[in-house]
């Protein structure tokens, strides 16, 4: 009987990958929906490691997928439950079967099914098993010798599979174009969409959302639930994400790992937003928290049709999020970035500080430590910038700026911009002209946020010293 024994009432979802790979986008998403849903009606959230697969499953692709969910906040409330720590339990529900007479041995040889499914294919038939160590077509047959036989479950063979889809709408498949699924293998290993059966009884779940590309199993695993006398959950089918081509989504469409998103700088939020809106819509509302999420996620608004992934418009929202984020927060987001740049960001204006200078400006984290970085070391301008900007003619501006920075008893961005602009008058020059020339001496770059400002942050001694080593 099922070991995990709740109200039968509560909304029970649940996320099984198989650690054969990354966390990537797509159950991702799935993983957000189901999570949503169950926070949405107040139920629980189970996280499921289906790693039946041995020769393709690894410990670092489950790590891999717990580093994701915890990087994303979507956290679950009962697991992660393994299905090899369950192969007791399954084996038992299949011998239930066999005793019930609702499975049976076959002992057709792979060779043999083989030249069963090009016999049929020949004859313009879908390959489909033929049923012939059923028990009825069985008697009188004797097992032959040195064949270890799977189980089969006995789908009826006639009848129909009718389920309301969640997102699909009503689905109905025939029980004559479903085969007998293997259950078993050869060796007693249960199969992948048996154990999935039996996890969701033993499990309560209550509303199974996946990917589309499971409708094909639904009908086969309802059978199964029948047989045993199981409540039927609900199914929702997502939808698969394609790239901007319309073609799969893969690593070229920047179908990555979700922790190399966040290598790359990406925030949490942004991510989860942008999956959010993958395939799902509440209005025109783009930019939302996770709380405002949940409270308006239903499965009705999921879109039948696949969804694009568009890498720009999730830069794009990521900057968002990075222009209204806490400086704080930030700071210590890139700490340990410009620790591994070997940037010493202990001497000098504090990160947060640092950080609220350069938000608006940068797309990711990656980026507002790039930036940040300019603060703390010192830089070398590349040869063609300064023959570009630092040219004979400006050079003499340039001294009269060090000059009186130098003399400034007070370093803020207000006897700065004094400085500054009594050089500009007395040179007769637009601004541009010297405060393009002075940000590549400074800090190696033609462009920065707002030039006074900065150079107050970056402190007199910085500034100075930077342009005594160019204008000695």
């Amino acid at each position: 009987m099922p070991s995990f024994a709740v109200e039968q009432l509560m909304i029970r979802t649940r996320f099984a990958p198989s650690p054969t790979g990354f966390l990537h986008i797509g159950g991702a998403r799935t993983a957000l929906f189901s999570w949503a849903y169950a926070r949405r009606h107040q139920g629980v959230f189970v996280l499921r490691i289906e790693d039946t697969d041995l020769e393709r499953s690894t410990p670092e692709s489950v790590q891999a997928i717990l580093d994701g969910m915890s990087w994303l906040c979507l956290a679950h409330d009962e697991g992660p439950f393994y299905q090899m720590q369950r192969m007791d339990r399954y084996r038992e529900v299949i011998q239930q079967l066999l005793d019930a007479g609702k499975a049976y041995y076959c002992y057709a040889s792979r060779e043999e099914l083989d030249q069963l499914r090009e016999a049929q294919r020949a004859r313009g038939e879908k390959p489909r098993y033929d049923g012939r160590w059923r028990p009825e077509n069985a008697q009188g047959k004797t097992p032959p010798a040195g064949v270890k036989p799977v189980v089969r479950f006995k789908n009826p063979l006639d009848g129909e599979v009718t389920f309301n889809d969640l997102v699909k709408g009503p689905i109905t498949v025939s029980n004559q174009e479903l085969d007998d699924l293997v259950i078993a293998r050869p060796d007693g290993t249960p199969t992948y969409n048996f154990c999935v059966v039996v996890d969701d009884w033993d499990m309560n779940i209550t509303h199974v959302i996946r990917g589309d590309d499971h409708v094909n199993n639904t009908p086969r695993q309802i059978n199964i639930l029948k047989a045993l006398g199981a409540t039927l959950p609900q199914y929702a089918h997502v939808p698969m994400i394609l790239g901007s081509d319309g073609e799969r989504l893969s690593k070229r469409h920047g179908a990555v790992s979700v922790m190399q998103y966040a290598e790359e700088g990406f925030l949490p939020e942004a991510l989860l937003n942008y999956l959010a809106r993958l395939g799902w819509s509440h209005g025109d509302d783009e930019i939302f928290s996770m709380e405002q999420f949940v409270e308006w996620f239903d499965l009705d608004h999921i879109s039948r049709s696949p969804a694009q992934f568009n890498p720009e418009k999730l830069l794009w929202l990521n900057q968002q999020y990075m222009k209204s984020a806490d400086p704080e927060r930030l700071a210590r987001d890139i700490a340990p970035r410009l620790d591994g740049m070997g940037v010493n960001h202990a001497e000098g204006p504090a990160l947060r500080e640092v950080a609220a200078m350069f938000q608006e400006r940068a797309s990711t984290l990656r980026e507002l430590a790039e930036q940040a970085s300019l603060i703390y070391r010192a830089v070398q301008p590349s040869e063609e910038l300064l023959a570009q900007h630092v040219t004979d003619e400006i050079k003499p501006a340039l001294q009269a700026v060090r000059q009186a920075f130098e003399a400034l008893d007070e370093w803020n961005a207000d006897t700065i911009t004094q400085a500054f602009s009594g050089v500009l008058k007395e040179y007769g020059l637009k601004m541009p002209k010297l405060a393009i020339p002075l940000r590549v001496l400074v800090y190696g770059t033609a462009q920065t946020p707002s030039l006074y400002p900065l150079l107050a942050l970056s402190g007199k001694a910085r500034v100075t010293s930077a342009l005594q080593r160019f204008l000695s």
